[in-house]
């Protein structure tokens, strides 16, 4: 058989290694004979738009500078498959299946997130009403770290790592003045706050800041803000604070309006909402720092435990395939924090399609504004290791998209 990987959703540093996994067990399976890449996610399918992966991987240094670069070297999409039962459906799908056939596709592997799970959910149920014998396997990636029946999501890591070490360095430059100050930090987490709650780390390294993390699973009053703001000025000259861009401020969200295809909200500027407001009534100098989309995709301090995992899972997807495991999401499965290790499982997409997993309230102090030391048993491992970045006149090396032939 052939087989057919691609790329959905946002970049993170890791689902490059997750495809480099799937690439170097497919070359190891005999039963494989050729590996294709989809362009654009399920797009590439939709529009027989697909690569062999042979013509793009060369060689061992091309897995090994691939498996550390950045986003997605495919491309991504955000496309929403229709409902099985929608008008027009069918013939969307006995479209897909037709591709995939032509190509001899015997399994389909795709890396995303919630909504990616649901285009494997949705691909597994029609090829097992149809009677096709494609085998479809989701491999986890966000960095929201907010798919549900796995401990931790590839990509997270390396972004709970990158996070800390800009807050560690927005510590520094902020302490430097006499004059008082508040930061606000607005980290990516549009309804679940782990990366925002990684920042707890910190404590390791003997910084007390942040002084005051908030995350949208707990209800957050600007009048409690401002009094948690006034009473962390007592004691600090400089007042860090990390907020989750999904932040809303006494359940109103600072969002645009629109939405994307699978329905969410595109947010916009929590952390300058909360800057405004301790202006007006504190007074006091302030800034907000939005660290957007640099928090997904900052290889050169990626976590060497988040790539190597990715690659992993991504390896072990091709191996379920190959026992015959058809709807189904690789999930890790955490047997010990100290000394840190993990199992390789599968779980059913559909507990997973479209679902979240929420940050823990057992770990968020009764004030709502702060994170337990439990948590820093859950994360600290994600973050560990150093991967050797490629290097080229002083400056990562990446491997391009623009590699891959037309």
């Amino acid at each position: 058989m052939n087989i057919v990987v691609a790329q959905s959703g946002g970049p993170t540093c890791a689902i490059n290694a997750s495809l480099v996994g799937v690439f170097r067990q497919a070359l190891k399976t005999e039963e494989i004979d050729a590996v294709f890449g989809s362009r654009c996610g399920i797009e590439g399918i939709i529009k027989d738009d697909m690569v062999d992966l042979t013509r793009v991987i060369r060689s061992n240094e091309d897995m090994e500078l691939l498996r550390q670069t950045p986003s997605t070297v495919l491309g991504s999409c955000r496309y929403k498959l229709p409902m099985l039962d929608e008008e027009g459906a069918d013939e969307m799908y006995a479209n897909i299946f037709a591709c995939l056939d032509k190509h001899r596709i015997g399994a389909f592997f795709y890396i995303g997130g919630n909504d990616s799970m649901d285009t494997v959910d949705k691909l597994s149920k029609y090829g097992l009403a149809t009677g096709s014998d494609i085998r479809f396997v989701g491999i986890p990636k966000t960095i929201d770290n907010d798919l549900p029946e796995t401990d931790h999501t590839p990509g997270f890591g390396s972004a709970a790592k990158y996070v800390c070490a800009t807050v560690q360095e927005i510590i520094r430059d902020s302490s430097v003045y006499s004059i008082d100050s508040v930061t606000i930090i607005e980290v990516m987490g549009r309804h679940a706050g782990w990366l925002t709650a990684s920042t707890c780390m910190l404590r390791v390294n003997n910084e007390i800041a942040p002084h005051l993390i908030y995350l949208p699973e707990c209800d957050f009053s600007a009048e409690k803000f401002l009094e948690d703001v006034r009473a962390e000025r007592a004691k600090h000259q400089a007042v860090i604070v990390a907020v989750s861009e999904g932040l809303e401020i006494d359940g109103d969200s600072a969002r645009s309006g629109a939405v994307d295809n699978f329905g969410h909200k595109y947010l916009s500027g929590i952390g300058k909402a909360l800057e405004q407001l301790v202006r007006d009534e504190i007074g006091c100098k302030v800034r907000s720092v939005e660290l957007n989309v640099m928090q997904r995709c900052s290889s050169h301090i990626c976590s060497k435990t988040d790539i190597d995992e990715a690659e992993q899972i991504g390896a072990e997807a091709v191996k379920a395939a190959m026992r015959g495991a058809t709807g189904v999401t690789m999930v890790f499965k955490r047997v010990s924090d100290k000394p840190y290790l993990v199992n390789i499982e599968t779980a059913d997409t559909s507990l997973m399609a479209n679902k979240e997993k929420f940050f823990p309230r057992k770990w968020i102090n009764s004030a709502g504004n702060g994170i337990s030391d439990e948590a820093i048993k859950y994360f600290l491992p994600l973050i560990q290791g150093e991967v050797d970045v490629f290097m080229k006149n002083g400056m990562p090396r990446h491997f391009k998209y623009s590699n891959i032939p037309v």
